[in-house]
C-alpha cells in the first residue's frame, strides 16, 4: 500500500484514475480546486462518488496555493505524486494565457518543491501530445525533438517535462512525463469534441467539424490511459548509462528521468470517429464544416514502443467500443 496524491481528483482523468487507485489497496489523497473552466456540476458528481470509497481523502486546493501545499506535502509524506491537476485545452490558451501560467507553471514548481523537500519516491506528471506541436513525422516519437510548439499550452507542458528534468538531475528526484493523446471517455470533459459533439447531435444541433474534417488523432480510450499511469506509476526511472551529451535522447535521460507517449497508435479519421458516433446514437449529425482553428495540429499519432517495452503495455480499445460505452454513460447521466 502506498500514500499516493493525486492533483486533479475531481477532473476527467483524475476521477478513473484515484477510483483504481483505490481499488488496487491504495491510500489516495485527492487533491482539486474545483475551478469553473467547464461544468462545475460534473466534477462535484465526480468527487462524491470518489468520497464514498474508503481509502480516499479530499483536499480543495489549487496548485499555486504554495504555502498550503507544502503544509500538505509535510503533513501527508507521500509516496508518490501524479500530477494531473492542469489549465487544460488548446482554444482556451488563446484567450486566457495567465491561467495557463498560474497553474501549469507556478503551480507545477511547487509540486515539485514538495517532492524535493519531502522525501516523495517518484512524480509522474500529465504532459501532452500538443509537446509535438509543428513536427510532421509519423508516428510521433519521444525520441523526437520537440521545441516548435503552437500553442501556449503545449509550450506549458514542454515546459513541465523541462523542469521535471531539472529536479532529476539536481536533486535525484525520479520523475516520469505522460504524453496522453486525445482522451475521451465516460464522465469526459465537456469541452472535447466528442462531448460536444453528442450533446449537439442530441438537441438537432449542428456540430463544428474542423479542417474541414482532414483531422486525424490518437483517440485514446480513459480506461486504457488509467492502466497506462499504474503500470508507470510501479516502474519508478532510473538514469540511463547509454545516455550521452553528445547524441542527446530526448526521452531519456543520465538522471532518474523518463517521457512516454500513451496513445492508442492507430489514429482514426476525425469522419470516421463522427460516423461512429453516429452509429451509437441513431442519429445523424448536420456538419458545419470550418478551417481549423489557430493553435490545432492536423494530426497526432503515438509511438508506444518504449510503453511497451517497459511496462509492458499497449492501448487497444476500439472506438466502437470506447465510443459506445460513452454514448450509454452520457445518456444515462443527462437522461436522455
Amino acid at each position: 500500500m502506498k500514500r499516493i496524491l493525486v492533483t486533479g481528483a475531481a477532473g476527467f482523468i483524475g476521477f478513473h484514475l484515484s477510483k483504481r487507485l483505490v481499488a488496487d489497496g491504495h491510500q489516495v489523497c485527492g487533491l482539486d480546486n474545483l475551478n469553473d473552466y467547464y461544468e462545475v456540476k460534473l466534477k462535484y458528481d465526480r468527487l462524491e462518488q470518489l468520497e464514498q470509497l474508503p481509502g480516499f481523502s479530499f483536499i480543495k486546493m489549487g496548485l499555486e496555493e504554495r504555502e498550503p501545499l507544502h503544509q500538505l506535502f509535510a503533513s501527508e509524506k507521500f509516496d508518490t505524486v501524479v500530477n494531473l491537476a492542469a489549465q487544460a485545452g488548446v482554444r482556451y490558451s488563446l484567450t486566457n494565457p495567465y491561467a495557463y501560467i498560474d497553474s501549469n507553471i507556478s503551480g507545477f514548481i511547487n509540486i515539485l518543491e514538495g517532492c524535493r523537500h519531502h522525501g516523495v519516491k517518484h512524480l509522474v506528471y500529465a504532459s501532452s501530445s500538443s509537446v509535438y506541436g509543428a513536427n510532421t513525422t509519423m508516428p510521433f516519437s519521444v525520441h523526437h525533438n520537440v521545441d516548435h510548439p503552437v500553442s501556449l499550452y503545449a509550450a506549458t507542458k514542454k515546459a513541465n517535462e523541462l523542469m521535471a528534468h531539472t529536479y532529476s538531475s539536481l536533486y535525484g528526484i525520479p520523475t516520469t512525463g505522460l504524453r496522453f493523446f486525445t482522451v475521451y471517455g465516460p464522465w469526459g470533459r465537456p469541452d472535447m469534441a466528442l462531448f460536444l459533439f453528442t450533446k449537439a447531435i442530441l438537441e438537432g444541433r449542428p456540430i463544428d467539424v474542423f479542417n474541414h474534417g482532414k483531422m486525424r488523432r490518437d483517440f485514446t480510450y480513459v480506461d486504457d490511459i488509467v492502466e497506462g499511469i499504474v503500470r508507470v506509476t510501479g516502474n519508478t526511472p532510473k538514469p540511463d548509462s547509454n545516455w550521452s551529451g553528445g547524441a542527446p535522447d530526448p526521452g531519456t535521460s543520465y538522471a532518474p528521468y523518463k517521457i512516454y507517449n500513451i496513445g492508442n497508435n492507430q489514429p482514426v479519421e476525425l469522419m470516421r470517429f463522427i460516423e461512429v458516433l453516429e452509429e451509437r446514437l441513431g442519429k445523424q449529425a448536420t456538419k458545419n464544416l470550418l478551417p481549423i482553428q489557430a493553435g490545432d495540429v492536423p494530426a497526432t499519432y503515438a509511438d508506444v514502443d518504449d510503453l511497451i517495452n517497459d511496462v509492458g503495455f499497449r492501448p487497444a480499445t476500439s472506438i466502437e467500443d470506447g465510443i459506445g460505452r460513452f454514448v450509454e454513460w452520457y445518456r444515462g447521466y443527462y437522461n436522455c
